[in-house]
């Protein structure tokens, strides 16, 4: 017994509910807009603007632990106890640079 051998000639497939036949047709090709002041090919659709780029970046609490020489436990503290801003990203926090700044600029006591 043998099996069915699939045929190469092309089957239309009939369209389901709600959409339409598929029929093959030529694309025409459409011209490219130019722009009228320097005569150079302009993109079609809308232009899309890239967002400012970021200066904060974020370190991870070891990071925080290593700069501010103290150990990962005191940094949980402190982010827990709101006295250092930090962002929870999943399961992790992150804590941006500024907010170490800030806090160790704060904590400075004068020894007399």
């Amino acid at each position: 017994m043998t099996l069915p051998q699939r045929t190469t000639t092309a089957h239309a497939r009939p369209a389901g509910y709600g959409q339409r036949p598929m029929t093959a047709r030529p694309l025409a090709p459409r011209p490219m807009p130019m722009h009228p002041a320097t005569g150079q090919p302009m993109a079609t659709g809308p232009v899309l603007q890239r967002p400012a780029p970021r200066t904060v970046s974020f370190l991870t609490v070891t990071e925080v632990a290593a700069i501010m020489r103290v150990s990962k436990m005191t940094v949980y503290r402190l982010v827990h106890g709101g006295e250092l801003a930090a962002v929870r990203v999943g399961r992790s926090f992150r804590v941006p640079e500024p907010a170490v700044r800030d806090y160790l600029a704060g904590a400075r006591t004068d020894v007399a």
